[in-house]
């Protein structure tokens, strides 16, 4: 009898800790950002934020922790309730920083619950627009001639601009200046006004400047031409054969998320990724969403492990660290 009783306690218990779970989610979820808002991580939670909140039922709250490399953001997800009322998005960043940061407070494969794959982004590389080079082939004779001279900038250390840029000097077998700002805001605004020479961003950032004509744009970085700048050329095309990167974003919880909650969010996510105003969003920036076989935990876990093995290297190999 008292067995029987202890039984039952358990199964009450279980039924008890599970139901917050089962019914999630019951008040708004928190996405934390690792940038600065209006930034190009941003623009893209925002737009995943709003059309998850649909198929949940709940809002998604999107806040902002910028800090040097991204780090704050997965540090603080990382030590948060594992409740699934706060998740994380984050970019290539994720995979870059065990390579960056020797004193590292998270461990992004063993301290997250993945979500999903989002999207990727492909880089442009952009001038200011009173840069003189008209075409690739000029801009790549100037800044090779005058390497002492120009000025290359990046949103700070681990930004998708400062990855880039590190893969451009390699290929070029040229470095420049480098200038970090405290986040894409302050970077693009210093190269419209001329205070720098070029920089290599995502086309989140750039394609509204582009196409305004305010800078001058020389390359991407993506296989084939983005349908949004269709007279941009590839790398690749230009003669820098193999050159490719794109940024790509992903979704995060703390580890020990309830499986109903991750798997409640994983659904959300994919109903976001087919939204036809979400699709036209990502297009008009330039990116594309992740087809729904990579919008899963398992797809997500998987190609971090592979990013982290592909940019530690590359890290290293250029010695830019951070402590």
């Amino acid at each position: 009898m008292k067995r029987l009783q202890n039984l039952l306690a358990l199964a009450a218990l279980a039924a008890a800790t599970s139901a917050p779970a089962q019914n999630y989610p019951t008040r708004p979820v928190v996405m934390l950002v690792p940038y600065a808002a209006g930034g190009p991580t941003d623009t893209v939670a925002r737009v995943v934020a709003q059309a998850m909140g649909k198929p949940l039922g709940q809002t998604i709250l999107v806040e902002n922790r910028p800090s040097a490399g991204g780090i704050l953001a997965p540090e603080q997800v990382k030590n948060a309730k594992p409740d699934g009322y706060t998740i994380l998005i984050h970019h290539v960043g994720m995979a870059t920083t065990p390579a960056l940061y020797r004193n590292l407070r998270f461990n992004p494969l063993e301290d997250f619950e993945y979500i999903g794959l989002i999207n990727d982004v492909p880089m442009t590389i952009i001038a200011r627009q009173s840069f003189p080079a008209k075409d690739f082939e000029e801009f790549l004779g100037y800044i090779k001639a005058n390497k002492d001279k120009v000025t290359l900038a990046n949103a700070g250390i681990g930004a998708a601009s400062h990855l880039c840029g590190l893969l451009f000097m390699t290929a070029i077998q040229t470095d420049f200046l480098t200038v970090p700002y405290k986040g894409t805001a302050p970077a693009m605004n210093d190269l419209l006004g001329g205070q720098v020479d070029f920089m290599c961003d995502q086309t989140t950032n750039t394609t509204s400047q582009i196409k305004s004509g305010k800078v001058k744009a020389y390359a991407v970085t993506s296989k084939q031409r983005v349908p949004s700048l269709p007279d941009i050329p590839t790398l690749d095309e230009l003669g820098l054969k193999g050159f490719e990167v794109g940024i790509w974003h992903g979704l995060y919880a703390p580890k020990g998320t309830p499986k109903p909650a991750i798997d409640r969010l994983v659904a959300a996510l994919q109903e976001a990724l087919k939204d036809a105003t979400v699709k036209q969003r990502f297009a008009d920036l330039g990116a594309e969403a992740y087809p729904l076989d990579r919008a899963t935990p398992e797809a997500l876990q998987k190609f971090l492990k592979s990013e982290i093995d592909k940019w530690g290297p590359i890290i290293k190999k250029a010695g830019q660290y951070a402590d």
